[in-house]
């Protein structure tokens, strides 16, 4: 059993993170929040009590740290007494944050994949690169460290676990995310814009025919029949969770498709046409020194502000195929969340709050001991039934088409 939470970061999904935390606090004790502003994170700590989220009366303290620096991270776990870090900082920030968790033998959590600010859409493997470093290191500290466990990555590989769990064989996950809300900006990201386009600046990577497999961002697009939001267009893109689902299903075709709309391409390519979205420094005519990525960020919206007028529906989805009986079988699991109703019960927009749901559920199933596995591990090699009704009971219900109808999925 584990008890007491330090929370990392304090951006639009730190925030969701915090609320139900909050709501769990009996569950999960103590509740810590640390940023490099420490008045972020004691404004959210305010939105927390302005809704009375707090379950029980109980501990929720703000604190300053540079999640860069591990050792920093590790002096203020040993602080806090905390045993769960779930950090929902910058991508730039696991490794240092990691690091802490092993030498003081908290259980780790993230929401993506790590990233070295100096390189953009790294070859695969992605986890293999960074992360997966680390699994002897966290194996002998008895660590367990959940990677990715936000929703995708995250929630879509344990859908893709536990639909590969009714076959005998998998062929094909394809992961689809749609966003057919709508925040009334001109334009702007619906989380950090420098991660945004750092994710489509460079080659999309799939696992098709039991190798990587390379296109150009926006070369491979089709149109999904779905649930809730109807057709919409998606078009293949390189994604955190495709590393780790070919990895262990190295026999499936492993894809991810993100919905855009034609104003955000367009946006997006005069952008990347004008070297905006580079990530190498260039000179002004006046001698300053400017990173054409980072002064795109500073201009448009910061995402935790859209939240108050975000209207519309979110849909991710995983489309399964295999094998069963001999036969060939298909399965669709989803969900679909509502920006206005995330906004009223947390006070952020619905992708923070798919984001930021799933890693408290792993979390109380660390504190409880259901996940407390004392390795690294990606969310499909865990057990998906406590996780998938966890989620259920506390706001991002799992539904299920399999041929008889579409109805909850739980255990």
């Amino acid at each position: 059993m584990k008890r007491n939470v330090l929370i990392i970061g304090a951006g639009g999904v730190a925030q969701v993170v915090a609320h139900k935390c909050a709501q769990s606090n009996d569950r999960l004790g103590d509740l810590h929040i640390a940023s490099r502003t420490v008045a972020k994170a004691e404004a959210i700590i305010a939105s927390v009590h302005e809704k009375q989220a707090m379950k029980v009366a109980g501990v929720f303290q703000a604190h300053a740290v540079d999640a860069m620096d591990s050792a920093a991270v590790a002096a203020l776990i040993r602080r806090t007494g905390c045993q769960i870090v779930i950090n929902v900082g910058s991508p730039f920030v696991n490794m240092t944050v990691l690091d802490a968790c092993i030498e003081t033998g908290a259980a780790y959590m993230d929401t993506a994949i790590h990233e070295d600010p100096a390189k953009i859409c790294e070859t695969p493997p992605w986890y293999g690169n960074y992360e997966w470093k680390k699994r002897d290191a966290c194996k002998e500290a008895g660590v367990t460290a959940i990677l990715g466990i936000g929703f995708d990555p995250g929630v879509v590989n344990v859908w893709a676990r536990a639909a590969a769990d009714m076959m005998d064989r998998v062929t094909g996950i394809d992961i689809v995310d749609i966003n057919a809300g709508s925040h009334g900006k001109y334009f702007a990201t619906n989380f950090d814009p420098e991660i945004n386009f750092r994710e489509f600046t460079g080659t999309v990577y799939s696992w098709q025919g039991g190798a990587w497999q390379e296109n150009r961002m926006f070369e491979v697009g089709r149109e999904w029949d779905l649930p809730v939001v109807g057709k919409q267009k998606a078009y293949m893109s390189g994604h955190d969770e495709v590393h780790s689902l070919a990895a262990n299903y190295p026999d499936a075709d492993v894809r991810f498709w993100m919905g855009f709309g034609d104003h955000y391409i367009n946006v997006f390519t005069v952008l990347k046409n004008l070297g905006l979205l580079s990530e190498q420094p260039v000179k002004t005519a006046e001698g300053l020194e400017v990173v054409p990525l980072k002064v795109v960020k500073a201009v448009l919206p910061d995402p935790s502000t859209l939240a108050p007028g975000y209207t519309g529906k979110t849909l991710i989805a995983d489309f399964v195929k295999g094998e069963k009986d001999g036969k060939p079988v298909e399965v669709m699991i989803y969900n679909s969340a509502d920006h206005k109703e995330a906004f009223l019960e947390v006070g952020s927009q619905g992708i923070s709050y798919t984001a930021g749901v799933p890693p408290v559920a792993a979390a109380i199933l660390v504190a409880e001991g259901t996940w407390d596995v004392g390795t690294m591990v990606n969310a499909e090699e865990l057990d998906p039934k406590p996780f998938i009704n966890l989620l259920n009971e506390i706001g991002l219900p799992s539904r299920i088409i399999d041929g008889q109808g579409d109805r909850l999925l739980s255990y």
